[in-house]
């Protein structure tokens, strides 16, 4: 069993909570594609939803597997979200962004009833912090901002030429050891020019994980399945 398919087997597995007539949060990523064809599927053999995407790339894959996706400008609620994760642990605590989607993927998972993540077993650990976590960052203040985040503990590494689908930057920070994530999330929405970052503490509901083709749910609160 590869990771791929420990990847697909969370995302079919997290896809069956979505029920007719739902709206539903695609995320961004490897993992996530898993469950826009898995949802593709579903949609095929009948099912009605309605779909906000977190980035254009999640926006081209669904429709190309006949998902209508709407603007997610006009929804102040959804009613289930489904994403990938680059870390998480079992407090629900995630880091997420490598795909440079965090900002969309934040409002969303926050404006969703429930917001489950996906991952492959080597995503879970004892306790986030090993990942690089990415901010996202107003061009204007590039320089201030990478300072900032560097008297923080990171080593920062702004990508090279690359802009988020809102037209920003991205910076990776490397911390060893990463500093309390909810210390750390309120130092960091402190800086001026910070526009989101890819620290999901609260946001995450449960996580189906797969390992070795056994799909695991983590429910926040601590039950598990």
């Amino acid at each position: 069993m590869s990771v791929e398919d420990d990847k697909r087997l969370a995302a079919e597995a997290a896809v069956a909570e979505v029920r007719d007539g739902m709206v539903v949060g695609l995320g961004t990523g490897s993992t996530a594609a898993f469950a826009i064809g898995a949802l593709g599927a579903r949609v095929a053999r009948g099912l009605r939803v309605l779909t906000v995407a977190t980035s254009e790339a999640t926006v081209r894959a669904a429709s190309a597997v006949g998902i209508t996706v709407s603007d997610f400008a006009d929804y102040a609620t959804i009613d289930l979200a489904i994403d990938g994760t680059d870390e998480i642990d079992d407090r629900m605590w995630a880091i997420k962004g490598a795909g440079g989607a965090m900002l969309r993927e934040k409002a969303v998972a926050a404006a969703a009833r429930r917001f489950v993540v996906i991952a492959d077993g080597s995503k879970r650990v004892p306790a986030i912090g090993a990942a690089k976590l990415p901010v996202e960052i107003l061009p204007f203040a590039r320089s201030f901002v990478t300072a900032q985040l560097s008297t923080l503990g990171a080593i920062v590494t702004v990508r090279p030429d690359y802009r988020s689908d809102n037209g920003n930057l991205v910076a990776d920070c490397r911390f060893a050891p990463m500093p309390d994530p909810r210390v750390l999330a309120r130092m960091i929405d402190k800086i001026p020019g910070v526009l989101g970052h890819g620290l999901f503490l609260d946001e995450v509901d449960a996580a189906y994980i797969a390992t070795d083709g056994v799909v695991a749910r983590l429910e926040r609160g601590g039950r598990s399945d």
